[in-house]
């Protein structure tokens, strides 16, 4: 008697995940999906409101049906695309909240996707790669990728990064309606967390989500030092994970609210401990030090 599919590993999809590696003998992929949704995590009610649309770009076929299948489960309307030109083609007819794209893709990589729906508008990102150079995950931050998952990884891990994502995009607006106390205002930049705009002078600032999201913790906890460890668990709510993420988005951050980002007044390199965001120091003097 055969026994229930579980993904090797605690449900991982290995980098070269082909059905000889993601399927136990006697299943056949779509058998393996359905016997793995058994075994996702269930998202808790309310999680996906209004079942959040993501788009699911990945070439090979096994593991988009593994993680389609998870996502499905957990409760998301789940749209797949193979490839660069059809994952834009989906996403245009037809906008996601949200795209897990992987970085290796026939014809157009992951990073150029990327570029293309982020020129149409804001969408959330999480990139897979099975690359293990630093360079590959910091490029997909650069271009907007909001999380990145590296292979191999756990479907259930990228069904609660989703869950994390879309949560931070779609804030409660009955807790903070536009206008009220949740509106954050210092050194000419402005944020609505509920509606999920922020100016700087009053012009809009085009920010990511993650990007938002550091700036407005930031902005509730001024002349604060913290870590990266600290800004990876407040703002990426994970108590692991690359720092080299935190590093990049204040460098973009820093791109979009600083007058001289290779001199920053407001956000603040504060050697061995990690930023500080400073509004008194955008109307003093320069800092001396190079930032990080």
């Amino acid at each position: 008697m055969q026994q229930p599919y579980e993904p090797p590993g605690a449900d991982a999809v290995r980098a070269d995940d082909t059905p000889a590696h993601a399927v136990r003998a006697g299943h056949t992929p779509a058998e393996a999906v359905e016997a793995a949704s058994v075994h996702a995590t269930p998202v808790t009610p309310g999680t996906a409101a209004g079942a959040a649309r993501v788009l699911v770009v990945e070439d090979d076929p096994t593991v988009a049906e593994v993680v389609s299948g998870y996502l499905d489960r957990a409760g998301y309307v789940v749209d797949r695309a193979g490839d660069g030109p059809t994952a834009l083609a989906r996403a245009a007819a037809r906008r996601p909240d949200l795209v897990v794209l992987d970085l290796m893709l026939p014809g157009m990589d992951g990073l150029e996707v990327c570029r293309r729906m982020r020129a149409r508008g804001p969408v959330a990102v999480i990139m897979l790669t099975a690359r293990g150079d630093e360079d590959d995950r910091i490029l997909g931050l650069e271009v907007g990728a909001d999380d990145y998952v590296t292979k191999p990884f756990s479907p259930r891990e990228l069904v609660l990064r989703v869950e994390s994502v879309l949560r931070r995009t779609r804030p409660a607006t009955a807790a903070h309606p536009p206008g009220a106390a949740g509106l954050l205002d210092t050194a000419g930049l402005t944020i609505d967390p509920a509606a999920r705009r922020a100016t700087k002078n009053g012009a809009e600032l085009a920010l990511t989500l993650r990007e938002f999201d550091l700036l407005a913790f930031f902005l509730r906890h001024p002349g604060r030092a913290f870590s990266r460890e600290d800004l990876m668990r407040e703002v990426w709510g994970w108590d692991f994970g690359d720092l080299s993420t935190v590093t990049v988005h204040v460098r973009r951050l820093r791109g979009k609210v600083e007058d001289d980002p290779a001199r920053p007044r407001l956000i603040q390199t504060v050697w061995g401990v990690g930023y500080r965001f400073d509004p008194a120091r955008s109307e003093g003097s320069r800092p001396c030090a190079t930032p990080s």
